[in-house]
């Protein structure tokens, strides 16, 4: 099983709970196709760089998974029917991007537990 990591942009239209909707579908077609979920991360609202489908902004979530290539297919095909989905793009990690994106969750975790320990 080869080690990839998608982002993907859904329709600023949708609530929240329709967004993760649309992640938690995505996560179970992986499951489906004997794949295995590493990380999945939602970068919230943004604003585009351009442009797409008349909208200025989308919500951006990042998924690592581990799966076999014949997956990647059908895991594009369902993302060009699906009609929440503006953009997305699939790449296949290699070591280093394992290494890099590791190291990437552990700094992010470490920001965020300070600011947690402030509220409580």
């Amino acid at each position: 099983m080869n080690s990839y990591e998608t982002v993907f942009i859904l329709t600023p239209v949708l609530s929240e709970e329709q967004a993760k909707e649309a992640v938690q579908a995505f996560e179970s077609k992986v499951k489906d196709l004997k794949g295995k979920v590493s990380h999945s991360e939602s970068w919230g609202l943004r604003k585009l760089a351009y442009p797409i489908q008349k909208k200025s902004t989308g919500f951006y979530f990042l998924t690592e998974f581990q799966a076999p290539g014949s997956a990647i297919g059908e895991l594009e095909v369902m993302f060009k029917r699906d009609e929440r989905v503006m953009r997305f793009l699939t790449v296949k990690m290699d070591k280093d991007h394992l290494a890099y994106s590791e190291t990437r969750r552990a700094r992010l975790g470490a920001k965020k537990k300070p600011a947690a320990e402030a509220e409580a």
